[in-house]
């Protein structure tokens, strides 16, 4: 597995931790499904506290009513993406 593939995996367990998802394993995840919605179902509260969770563990600084964040908190892939950014900037 690739950096990137890790970081993705790293990011499932932050989701199933952070949201206290304990029936659901990090391989139940698919990277691109949409994480709100019909995907995994996640709702706005769950992604203030995910957006929490990114902060703490990764020092991102997110602007609560940004318009790319749908962008970013679209899928495991595209907050792999984000982190990735934020980490070699």
């Amino acid at each position: 597995m690739n950096a990137f593939g890790e970081l993705e995996q790293e990011l499932k367990r932050l989701i199933i931790q952070t949201l206290d998802l304990p029936d659901l394993s990090p391989e139940e995840i698919e990277s691109d499904e949409p994480l709100f919605g019909e995907g995994l179902g996640l709702d706005s509260i769950d992604a203030l506290e995910l957006g929490i969770a990114l902060q703490k563990s990764y020092g991102l600084k997110l602007q609560g009513d940004a318009e790319e964040n749908k962008e970013h908190f679209f899928s495991v892939a595209s907050l792999a993406r984000l982190v990735a950014s934020h980490q070699t900037s």
